[in-house]
């Protein structure tokens, strides 16, 4: 037990890099949280942090350490959790951080409450890439692979990219049948918020030559206004399959080009790694994973 004290120890050291920040956490003093360290590098034989009179940082033997402990803490409470029989009703405010996406979530959220009523969620829609840990979100919905690795992850689901108009825009502007026609078209793109870039018409490149040119008619930092416009035969516009899916159906917009598009993306719910998993965020993980997308992971 000195020994698992030890690396929780070095885990909150690693990850506030602060000693004065881990002692308070742990309700010891900055030169208590220094003597374990040194008393664990000396076990172990090697320098874990490099030290100066303002900061810490991590050597590379404790950047290795710390993914270790992460996952030997973690499975150390999920084994103590299922000895104790944890089975306690999901209860507490979960706060999530989710993208504007329209209305995908909604759904699924109404399907959480109604079958969590003790859960209480603080819902903070942003296309921002908040950090989860500093700004105390208990779990976020991204897309993308790449997590950073104080976070972990699960995967929820994919999407496409896909071209879509109305049929009152084809009808006068003409369907496209090549990338190369869309120079004559009247183009809508999504702007990233964080960056100011467009986000890219994927195109399948077999050769590896250049991207294919796209004219830009208008460009919005959120999807609902693409959709909008589109449906109002303002031109084409490159959004997520799913956020069309109502209205290609209903016949409000077709989608075009889809033989020339190479794309697929994943949805992730990442959360601190170095927390125990709640009952609640465990069963916003659960209900997530198996209904955000539920033909994706109807044969899971």
């Amino acid at each position: 037990m000195d020994s698992l004290s030890s690396l929780a120890t070095f885990v909150h050291a690693a990850e506030t890099r602060s000693f004065t920040q881990a002692g308070r956490i742990l309700g010891l003093s900055s030169s208590a949280i220094g003597k374990t360290i040194a008393r664990l590098e000396a076990h172990l034989g090697v320098r874990l942090f490099h030290r100066s009179t303002r900061s810490i940082s991590l050597t590379p033997e404790g950047e290795m350490l710390l993914e270790s402990c992460r996952r030997i803490l973690q499975e150390i409470g999920d084994v103590e959790r299922e000895l104790a029989g944890n089975r306690a009703t999901p209860r507490g405010k979960l706060r999530v951080s989710l993208p504007i996406l329209g209305g995908l979530f909604a759904p699924t959220l109404a399907g959480f409450m109604a079958k969590y009523p003790e859960i209480e969620l603080d819902l903070d829609y942003s296309d921002r890439l908040v950090d989860i840990v500093n700004e105390g979100f208990d779990v976020a919905i991204r897309t993308g692979e790449g997590v950073d690795s104080r976070l972990m992850s699960r995967r929820l689901g994919l999407y496409h990219l896909v071209l879509v108009a109305s049929p009152g825009y084809l009808k006068r502007a003409g369907t496209p049948d090549v990338p190369a026609d869309l120079a004559s078209h009247a183009c809508l793109h999504h702007r990233f918020p964080t960056t100011g870039k467009l986000e890219r018409w994927p195109f399948r490149q077999d050769n590896k030559g250049p991207d294919v040119p796209v004219p830009v008619a208008a460009a919005a930092s959120t999807l609902a206004p693409l959709l909008e416009m589109a449906e109002a035969d303002c031109g084409i516009t490159c959004v997520p399959d799913f956020t069309v899916e109502p209205s290609v159906k209903a016949g409000r917009l077709v989608r075009v080009l889809d033989d020339f598009l190479d794309h697929e993306n994943v949805f992730r719910a990442v959360w601190p790694s170095s927390r125990n998993i709640a009952p609640r965020l465990r069963a916003f993980l659960d209900y997530f994973g198996a209904n955000l997308f539920p033909r994706q992971n109807a044969g899971r």
